[in-house]
Formats: C-alpha cells, sequence, structure tokens
C-alpha cells in the first residue's frame, strides 16, 4: 500500500489540526471523504479543508471500497459503534480518545480489532511525542528512587454548558474528556499492568446542576503498583482554570513536566535529584506536533506492520480506572442507561 487513504466521520472542530494538517506533510496520507450528519456542513468542510469527496451518511464512508483508513471524531458515546462497524467493514480505525464510554465498550473494540486483525488505535497524541517515552526513562533509570507519589492534572475552562462535552448520554465529564489524559499518562508513568494494577481509592466529582450525572470537575486518590500514591485532576469548570501537569516524587528526587499535553508547543520539563536541578531540552525533535507524529505512526502500523503506542487494547485498563473513579464518586458509568438527576 503507497498510500493510506482515510475517510472522516464527522466535520468535527478537532479534525483539521488531528490529521488534515498533518496528512499535508506526509505523503503516505491522504484524506480522502468525509460524511457528516449535516450533508451541508459536510459539504462546506470538504471545501475548506480540500477533500475531494463527501458521503451522504457515515454508513456510506465505511462501506466505502477506497477507503483503507477512518478517523473517529465524534461525541464520546458513539466512538466504540462506529469504531466497531468501521472495523467490521475492513477498514484500520484512529480513534480520539477515549476510545470508548467504559470498560466493557473497550473491550469489545479490542476484540473486534484482534478478530479482524485490524488497526484500532486510540488517538492519545501527546504519547508519539518524544517526551513521553523520556519521562518513562527517567523513572525505569532510577533516578529518582522508590517512587512515593504522582499527581497528573488535565484542567482546562469550558464554561459552555450547552456544549456536547456536558452530555451524559454522549459520555460527556471532565474525566471522559480532558481528564483521560490525566488517567493515561498516570497508567504510563505508574507501570500500570495487569498483575498489580491501578486501583481507586475514592474520588470526589463536582457536577453540573441541570444534570448531576455529569462532572465538570473531578479528582481522585489512587493505589499504585509497588504501593505510591496516585493522585488525578480533572476540570472543565472549576477554580483550577488551567493546569496540565505531571509530578512525579521519589526517594531520591522528583521530575515536574508543564504542558504533557502539547509538548511541541511551549513546556518544561525539571528534574530535581539531590541538590542538583536541570531542565531537560529534547532538541529539533521536540518541536514536530504531536498531531503528526501521531498520524505518522498510524501510518506505519498499516503499511509496515509497526507496532502502536496506543492500540485498542490499552484503551481498556484505561477505561477501567476512569469507570472506577465515577463509582468512588457515586456517579453513574457513561454509557449505561442511568436516569437524569437534576
Amino acid at each position: 500500500m503507497k498510500r493510506i487513504r482515510i475517510g472522516v466521520l464527522g466535520a468535527a472542530r478537532i479534525a483539521p489540526a488531528a490529521l488534515v494538517k498533518p496528512a499535508r506533510l506526509i505523503p503516505e496520507v491522504q484524506v480522502a471523504a468525509i460524511a457528516a450528519r449535516d450533508a451541508a456542513r459536510a459539504d462546506a468542510f470538504a471545501r475548506r479543508q480540500g477533500i475531494p469527496r463527501v458521503h451522504p451518511d457515515y454508513a456510506a464512508l465505511i462501506a466505502d471500497p477506497e477507503l483503507h483508513a477512518v478517523y473517529i471524531p465524534l461525541p464520546n458515546g458513539l466512538h466504540a459503534h462506529w469504531t466497531i462497524r468501521a472495523l467490521e467493514a475492513g477498514k484500520h480505525v484512529l480513534c480520539e480518545k477515549p476510545m470508548a464510554a467504559n470498560e466493557s465498550e473497550a473491550q469489545e473494540i479490542a476484540d473486534v480489532a484482534a478478530r479482524a486483525g485490524l488497526i484500532a488505535m486510540e488517538a492519545f497524541h501527546y504519547r508519539y511525542h518524544p517526551l513521553a517515552s523520556r519521562m518513562r526513562e527517567i523513572l525505569d533509570d532510577g533516578e529518582l528512587g522508590e517512587i512515593r507519589r504522582i499527581t497528573t492534572s488535565m484542567c482546562f475552562p469550558l464554561p459552555l454548558l450547552g456544549d456536547i462535552r456536558y452530555r451524559y448520554d454522549l459520555a460527556g465529564g471532565a474525566l471522559m474528556d480532558g481528564g483521560c489524559y490525566a488517567v493515561h499518562l498516570m497508567r504510563l508513568l505508574a507501570g500500570d499492568n495487569a498483575s498489580d494494577p491501578i486501583e481507586v481509592s475514592d474520588a470526589h466529582a463536582l457536577t453540573i446542576r441541570r444534570d448531576r450525572r455529569v462532572d465538570r470537575a473531578m479528582s481522585a486518590r489512587l493505589r499504585l503498583p509497588g504501593g505510591a500514591a496516585g493522585t488525578v485532576h480533572a476540570s472543565m469548570l472549576s477554580r483550577r482554570v488551567l493546569d496540565m501537569h505531571a509530578h512525579v516524587v521519589g526517594t531520591r528526587g522528583e521530575m515536574r513536566v508543564l504542558n504533557y499535553l502539547m509538548p511541541h508547543l511551549p513546556h518544561r520539563f525539571t528534574v530535581h535529584t539531590g541538590k542538583l536541578k536541570r531542565r531537560e531540552h529534547l532538541g529539533e525533535a521536540a518541536r514536530t506536533p504531536t498531531y503528526r507524529l501521531q498520524l505518522q505512526a498510524f501510518a506505519d502500523a498499516i503499511r509496515l506492520g509497526s507496532p502502536t503506542l496506543t492500540p485498542a487494547v490499552d484503551a481498556v485498563p484505561t477505561l477501567r480506572v476512569m469507570d472506577a473513579i465515577y463509582r468512588a464518586a457515586g456517579l453513574p458509568l457513561r454509557g449505561e442507561a442511568a436516569p437524569a438527576t437534576r
């Protein structure tokens, strides 16, 4: 396969940055088609972004025999359904995070992808930047000693309560939307594994008035592999206006990272051991945008059989932790038919 033709499900705001623009810089990728619920919106999006073909609906797009893969930037609650539909139609899938609304859905996706022998990749784009690997490398080297505490956060302002990210029926909430990054990074830094998984001690949510099932902010305390303590913060509307950081404390030192999400933009990465404190610089490679690195990895997985860092099977333990946080906070899982509360 010399060139991968990708179709887009939904004229989402994230699609140009996450797919269309990076594809222009990767010769082996072409964004070839789009479909949206609103045909006029799909036509307008295609004209603006130079996408040659518009399909009348999602089903028609995933049935297109000329497409090799599908990018899914739909609301969270629709991810599992359309990812599975696309896989069953023989398409590789790059799905926005979180890949599913709960652990059960994530497991179903992983099972379908395995049976089909296709790539289903979760779009945690930060994971493809050298910064993520370097953080893990420092922990693996033992420079910080025995890890005692890890904190991760993803807090940003979204005061528009009418936004779809506040809709329970679409698997909305602060933990689902931005907090999944904090949980995913916690798993990376903690070395989460099946034999010694992350456990949730307790959690506290601030909810929106119109629907008490939906969290506008969430904080959770975790028990990490090896006995360390973990804390996850997520919010779309709280006093934590903007907070995207990771902090690891060990017996010999600590590591702090500001803006782990898009480190090709300004970020700060410091390591403090004993009396020595250094700021790490990752060089020219760190300037490549995370979305471009992610799309290149997706293309390499399809064309060359290269492994991905965020396969469907990796979404299962992430959603397992998120489900446990919702339970600890006294909120229903996303994707469940829980009655509305006001």
